[in-house]
């Protein structure tokens, strides 16, 4: 019987050991009635800086996230914050029969090798925030990706937990696998 790719209880119960052997962990929380929050956490056989590189590359995103059709950096406006990157994204995801299209303009703020935070802007969400955070681990990274958000149109937290419960494993495990192959490790 093979192990889960997953799981989606504390942090706490999780050795890094599961970490190293390519689980991919899930933690959701309540966040607003008509939104979703996840944390994912995974390792990459990779040095920090290896990955810090490619993550910055944020046009290349779209390989990691199959739903993401479009990732551009954007020229500062001139209310810009001074520190910050502007990002536009664009996702498609289909529901049943249904066919969404969200896109987003993020302020990026970034600590060089440490942590990548995402804020909204404008878009399709009546809020949206990610944080990316990478920490040594052994000879690789601990990559630790916390999202929630709320969309405009009114869909149950539940569902919108579901739905990142379901994609955000499969992202992750993408991102590996993009990440790992340019180095020449497979992930």
């Amino acid at each position: 019987m093979s192990k889960p790719s997953y799981s989606t209880s504390t942090w706490e119960q999780f050795p890094l050991e599961a970490l190293l052997q390519g689980e991919i962990f899930l933690k959701t929380r309540s966040y607003t009635a008509w939104g979703g929050a996840v944390t994912a956490q995974m390792y990459l056989p990779l040095a920090r800086e290896l990955v810090w590189q490619q993550l910055t590359d944020y046009p290349r995103w779209v390989q990691y996230f199959p739903d993401l059709i479009r990732s551009e950096v954007l020229q500062p406006t001139a209310e810009a914050i001074e520190e910050c990157k502007r990002l536009y994204q664009v996702a498609t995801k289909a529901f049943l029969f249904l066919s969404i299209q969200v896109e987003v303009y993020l302020n990026v703020f970034e600590v060089v090798q440490q942590q990548i935070k995402f804020r909204l802007e404008k878009g399709s969400f009546v809020d949206f925030a990610a944080d990316l955070k990478l920490q040594d681990a052994g000879t690789g990274t601990l990559l630790t990706y916390a999202v929630q958000a709320t969309p405009n149109i009114p869909v149950p937290a539940i569902f919108i937990e579901q739905a990142i419960k379901m994609d955000l494993p499969n992202n992750m495990r993408r991102m590996r696998h993009v990440l790992c192959g340019v180095s020449g490790k497979m992930g």
